[in-house]
């Protein structure tokens, strides 16, 4: 969860006044860290994944289950755990780190996945292995649950109900949210969450407001129109959108909240709404069913500091910029030039794809500036400080776009730091800003590599569904290297397509996918949309085969023209591929696994497993985890066709992913 460092916070009206000298060194520090490790090549393709998991606090006479804050205690007893086996020299395969909730737990693989096919394998093994040690140090009517939104977060029934064991009020004013929901009590104690949750709402000059739309069932209200909550005690009557003037009727209100690095920055870039819809899993909001199946929009707005002249909704007078993006968004820039930029050189065909030395070499970029057809803005004497110290445009032009942000935690003790030896004010910025995907350059004197994080794909029920997403990510991307694809498209249309999506990814190389932000911008629109996995549209470039040298022969008769010309797919075109038009990327990294020499075939069959599975989601024969959890919901006998998700039904649901996560490979009904 971004940077963790420990000191004094400072509240914003004196953390605003260091905002300068926090971007100025974060700067030279993001160059000397470029000076450093620019030339640096041939470093092998590790990678790994990061996982949101919740406890929840059953009570089983009340059949009621509600978020257990006692997880920040086995947060501790966890990361104790892996101190003394680092200490004494025992091997462990886990890591945990503290999350945003005090009833959230992150975890990790303890280092990086190995670089070959074969250890792709490790990844379910090693996600069970983290589900029984956290479980391990629950109490009985615990649960560990993968699950990307609690139903009920925000639900409390009365001022002394609440969402939370042991119980909290919401703390309405005087605290760091103020929100009418969620009590300070739920976030993680650590000193940087609750200064992010003041800050972000004192640099905004309001509570930040977040409306999904109420999924319409028979007996749902029109206009649907929730009742002044209760935390407001004697004020609370009459409907929400009479009391808070952010509200809005039909929808749930809420408050609260290196050449190869490139590449797979830009081509995965496109695949990011694609993904968040096949991993759609946030189908409630504050214990209604929402018209979304993702969570994507709400986090953007959860964290969205602009001020009202930032928004554009006054003239410029004391912010520096009009930002049309909150810090969560989509990404607004591609960054692959192409090789011998910035000093750099044309990697060997073996760092690409050790399997495949016999083919042409690749081109050396598909990149052309009509793919950036984003207005993008930034700050020019950012720019103009990376281009004069030699670093190239594109890089330039992204780093210096993502400093138009103010630092919104600052720690007194780390204000004044060496800049060649730490990157604390450079990740200050970068860390707070959540994109679709993360450029994220080696820390200061380190043999950790260039790194790129996929972060749109919602966490899933079971470890067998987490572990096929990220399986199928990194075998894209070798496809893509291997049969040198040409993904680029405007990013208009990638904005498009993303407008909902969350789970965290990892890699030390970048690989290339291609297409035009504004289009992927549309896609991510489309992708949150209920059952958008069917029922949507998205757009992607027609002729992926850049390169007709490195082309797989089962698929000469496709698409082979020039032109970028861009359709509209859906989900299973894209993934299943359609006749004659597109190949679709599980054939492709089929075809891409039958060109490995040497691989098992029990390898190559438990792969396989994985890419079925994705396969038939995509098709529609599998639900997504919003479908299968929507369904679950309304075929309750407790369910009045309301849209409301009551305790009961809410308790049902939780033992039954309770017990879906603790089952080992594909379960009947969700994954085969």
């Amino acid at each position: 969860m971004g940077l963790l460092s420990l000191g004094t916070p400072l509240e914003w009206h004196q953390a605003k006044t260091h905002a300068p000298h926090v971007r100025a060194h974060g700067i030279s520090q993001f160059r000397n860290i470029w000076e450093s490790v620019k030339t640096r090549r041939r470093d092998k393709l590790l990678w790994g994944d990061e996982i949101e998991y919740i406890v929840v606090a059953f009570n089983a006479d009340a059949r009621e289950v509600k978020l257990a804050s006692r997880a920040y205690d086995v947060l501790l007893q966890l990361e104790n755990n892996e101190r003394e086996a680092v200490d004494s020299g025992n091997s462990i395969a886990w890591s945990f780190k503290p999350e945003y909730g005090r009833y959230m737990l992150e975890g990790t693989p303890s280092g990086p996945y190995g670089f070959s096919i074969e250890d792709l394998l490790q990844v379910e093994p090693n996600m069970r292995q983290r589900r029984a040690i956290a479980t391990s140090l629950l109490s009985p009517d615990e649960a560990l649950i993968s699950m990307t939104n609690f139903p009920l977060l925000g639900v409390n029934s009365s001022s002394t109900s609440s969402f939370l064991h042991p119980p909290c009020a919401p703390t309405v004013s005087g605290g760091a949210s103020n929100s009418l929901f969620v009590p300070d009590e739920a976030i993680n104690p650590h000193p940087r969450f609750r200064t992010l949750t003041k800050n972000i709402r004192e640099r905004r000059g309001s509570k930040v407001a977040i409306n999904v739309p109420i999924f319409k069932d028979k007996a749902t209200p029109t206009p649907f129109l929730e009742a002044v909550p209760a935390s407001l005690g004697d004020k609370a009557s009459g409907v929400l959108p009479s009391f808070a003037k952010d509200a809005k009727p039909d929808h749930i209100y809420m408050d609260c909240i290196v050449e190869e690095a490139r590449k797979l920055y830009d081509q995965l870039a496109v695949m990011t709404p694609i993904m968040m819809t096949l991993s759609a899993g946030a189908p409630i909001f504050r214990g209604f069913l929402a018209d979304v199946d993702c969570r994507w929009d709400v986090i953007s707005a959860s964290v969205d500091d602009r001020t009202e002249e930032e928004r554009g909704l006054e003239p410029l007078a004391s912010s520096r910029f009009q930002i049309p993006k909150s810090r969560y968004a989509s990404i607004s820039t591609y960054l692959s030039p192409g090789p011998k930029y910035s000093g750099g050189c044309w990697a060997d065909p073996d760092v690409f794809s050790p399997q495949t030395t016999n083919l042409p070499p690749p081109k050396e970029s598909y990149y052309d500036p009509k793919y950036n057809d984003i207005p993008l803005v930034f700050d020019q004497d950012v720019y103009k400080e990376l281009t004069d110290n030699g670093i190239d445009d594109l890089l330039a032009k992204h780093y210096a776009h993502l400093f138009i942000r103010d630092p919104l935690v600052v720690f007194v003790e780390k204000l004044n730091i060496d800049d060649k030896t730490s990157s604390d004010h450079f990740e200050n910025i970068q860390s707070t800003n959540w994109q679709t995907m993360r450029f994220k350059p080696p820390p200061p004197n380190s043999v950790i590599g260039w790194r790129v994080e996929f972060r749109s794909m919602e966490i899933q029920l079971t470890d067998f569904e987490n572990a096929a997403y990220s399986i199928f990510v990194v075998l894209l991307t070798r496809t893509i290297l291997s049969f040198d694809l040409n993904l680029y498209m405007p990013l208009t249309k990638v904005r498009q397509d993303i407008s909902y999506f969350s789970h965290a990814f990892v890699m030390s190389l970048f690989f290339l996918i291609t297409f035009a932000v504004d289009q992927v911008d549309v896609n991510m629109s489309r992708g949150q949309k209920r059952n958008a996995v069917l029922e949507q549209k998205f757009y992607f470039r027609k002729n992926v085969f850049g390169n007709l040298d490195r082309r797989p022969a089962p698929f000469d008769g496709f698409c082979v023209s020039d032109d970028d010309d861009v359709a509209e797919f859906s989900v299973d075109e894209l993934i299943n591929g359609k006749a004659g038009v597109f190949p679709g990327f599980i054939p492709l990294i089929r075809a891409y696994l039958s060109a490995v020499p040497g691989l098992p075939l029990s390898v190559l069959k438990n792969l396989d497993n994985y890419l079925d599975f994705v396969s038939k989601r995509a098709a529609g024969t599998l639900p997504t985890n919003a479908k299968w959890i929507r369904d679950f919901v309304v075929s309750h006998a407790d369910y009045k066709g309301d849209s409301v998700v009551g305790q009961s039904v809410a308790f049902d649901l939780l033992k039954k992913i309770d017990a879906l996560g603790k089952v080992e490979g594909r379960i009947p009904g969700l994954s085969c």
